[in-house]
């Protein structure tokens, strides 16, 4: 594999999280405008391409996201105070608290290019 290749590799992750039926529209109100010291935060912890999804009449919230190295990533972003602020503003939206908390990635087993 050649330097170009291999910094074309990246992991994609995806995961589940719950919201609250109740607060499934103040969710997405949230993400109308996200604060753009988070943006910058998770860029500059290596996510990339990230995309969140919704199934507004139960509350299913599907990410997407890639990464050279997700492990890596989370902790690079649970290091920020931006992060700790914004965890924190999510966590009532959520089943299970603050969203970080219930990230645990879906098997990855097929993929189309």
């Amino acid at each position: 594999m050649t330097t170009s290749e291999a910094a074309q590799v990246s992991q994609r992750v995806c995961f589940l999280l719950k919201l609250r039926q109740d607060r499934v529209t103040d969710y997405l109100d949230a993400h109308q405008v996200v604060w753009p010291e988070m943006l910058a935060a998770l860029s500059a912890a290596g996510w990339r391409n990230y995309s969140l999804f919704v199934r507004p009449e139960d509350g299913l919230v599907v990410g997407y996201l890639e990464t050279d190295d997700f492990d890596a990533a989370q902790e690079r972003m649970a290091r920020t105070d931006i992060n700790a602020r914004w965890q924190a503003g999510m966590a009532e939206y959520f089943e299970a608290g603050a969203p970080d908390a219930g990230i645990r990635p879906l098997t990855h087993y097929f993929h189309l290019v």
